[in-house]
């Protein structure tokens, strides 16, 4: 089937999870005059936090700065499971109308701008009802349908929620017993009594140990390389003193206190990384039982914040090591066999499971086409304007959280900048907006970081410039000051 008319909304947004959500939130309460559709490609909102459901999945930011600055996190829950997550976000979304306004198996796969018209055009995969096969299978019937707007404001973030990163093990089809990526978790998978082995060392790795150690009979985490892991109160402390205030007070307070507490310590380390090194590997040795070499699994060979740190609730990773039920290998896996993993330095780990915990790929923007006046946008060509646009591309926003702190500080300061932008379109009569890159602007890596998912990905992703507006300093501080209160009309930005 094919449409006859497109529809046209004022602004559409790509994606219903926590950036999109927050997004049509913010439309919905400073621009309700306008028309708003919220296109989700899977059939629930959630994002993230609706597609993973691995064992512990939990946030690593505090609740105070992943919870929108406009609608308080209810509890003093500081690192909050993802059922809890999910709840809020179902919440804030039946709260502001959102619910009302997403359109759920509606998969982006191209947009044109039109700069005659000044508008997108945008195809969408609408999926109708199944064959017989599973929803998302090949064989689900479909129907290509197309909508016009004036601004396109992308939100499903930058990881690919097809496929994760899956490093081809040998010998992985020998293994008798089960393999499982975290992001494709089966709902029936049952570990209670068996041996499990974790392969990684990131956020999904460090959840999942001490989340299985309980009913597994043992858990091995193997990890080619050590991360940095610090250890955090599930429970916020000042929330808890706080606790009798108003919410109006209480809430603003700690986030503030959260804020500052998150860009300061981000900003020592990086200025002082010999002494954050020595700093957390302090606070390690209080927790690892004498059993588990710090230097060995704990020590990283590169400096705090090349990657992202990971952080653990009330200690509970050390406490699986602690209790025995959970141990950690740092080594590299020379094959799998029949009943587990062979390592290089000869050491055989036995497995009825492993969980392969690699990491993800990275997809921006849900991966879909865009074109320019029938000029294909070629990513890694565009230049990023305060990391929410992209050179010569009009009317195109989005939204990609901070590397350093919480997603949501950034997401709701990029709301701002669009719910401005509107504002400044109607004063001004003007439809269109893009921001030109000066040739002189030397450029530089999208993101300033090592971990493998993204130098995976650093030939699919924008650039930066060495210089404001095009440079990422991944600082809520500065970017209060930059994309809250910062002049749109700043000689940048070019107006139609």
């Amino acid at each position: 089937m094919s449409q006859t008319q497109p529809e046209h909304v004022d602004v559409l947004v790509v994606g219903a999870g926590l950036s999109g959500i927050g997004a049509a939130a913010q439309l919905r309460s400073r621009h309700p005059g306008r028309t708003v559709a919220v296109l989700e490609a899977r059939e629930s909102l959630g994002g993230t936090w609706d597609l993973f459901r691995y064992p512990g999945i939990r946030s690593d930011s505090d609740m105070f700065t992943f919870g929108y600055r406009w609608r308080p996190w209810p509890s003093d829950t500081s690192l909050a499971d993802g059922p809890l997550i999910l709840d809020y976000l179902r919440t804030v979304a039946e709260e502001y109308g959102v619910d009302e306004l997403i359109r759920y198996r509606h998969k982006v796969v191209a947009a044109a701008w039109d700069s005659t018209d000044q508008r997108w055009t945008v195809t969408v995969e609408v999926s109708t009802g199944s064959t017989g096969g599973e929803a998302g299978s090949t064989d689900e019937e479909s129907e290509t349908r197309t909508i016009t707007t004036g601004l396109l404001w992308g939100c499903s973030g930058y990881y690919d929620y097809e496929t994760g990163h899956a490093p081809q093990f040998p010998g992985a089809e020998r293994f008798q017993g089960e393999i499982v990526h975290p992001q494709f978790w089966p709902e029936d998978l049952d570990h209670t009594g068996k041996k499990v082995v974790v392969i990684g060392s990131g956020a999904t790795a460090i959840t999942l140990v001490p989340a299985m150690a309980g009913e597994a009979e043992h858990v091995t985490m193997l990890q080619r390389s050590p991360t940095y892991v610090l250890n955090r109160p599930a429970r916020d402390p000042l929330a808890r003193k706080l606790a009798k205030l108003p919410e109006q007070v209480r809430y603003p307070v700690v986030r503030w206190a959260n804020i500052l507490m998150q860009v300061g310590s981000y900003q020592a380390f990086q200025k002082w990384p010999s002494w954050a090194r020595k700093y957390i590997r302090s606070q390690t040795v209080k927790l690892v039982p004498d059993h588990v070499d710090v230097d060995t699994h704990f020590n990283p060979s590169y400096d705090p914040w090349d990657q992202r740190l990971c952080v653990v609730p009330n200690a509970d990773l050390f406490k699986a090591l602690r209790g025995g039920g959970a141990s950690i290998v740092t080594d590299t896996i020379e094959t799998f066999d029949e009943t587990g993993i062979r390592l290089t330095s000869g050491e055989h780990l036995e497995a009825d499971v492993i969980v392969t915990a690699t990491g993800l790929k990275l997809k921006p923007f849900g991966g879909f086409a865009m074109t320019v006046d029938g000029a294909e946008v070629k990513l890694h060509d565009t230049m990023a304007y305060k990391a929410l646009m992209l050179s010569d591309v009009p009317n195109f926003v989005f939204t990609i959280g901070y590397t350093n702190a919480s997603w949501t500080l950034k997401a709701d300061l990029v709301s701002d900048f669009v719910c401005r932008m509107l504002d400044h379109l109607d004063r001004t009569g003007q439809r269109s907006f893009v921001p030109r890159r000066d040739q002189g602007v030397g450029e530089r890596p999208f993101m300033d970081f090592q971990s493998g998912y993204v130098l995976r990905a650093l030939d699919d992703l924008p650039v930066q410039g060495d210089r404001a507006p095009w440079l990422l300093k991944q600082n809520y501080l500065v970017d209060v000051r930059h994309i809250r209160r910062g002049e749109l009309d700043d000689g940048v930005l070019e107006f139609a």
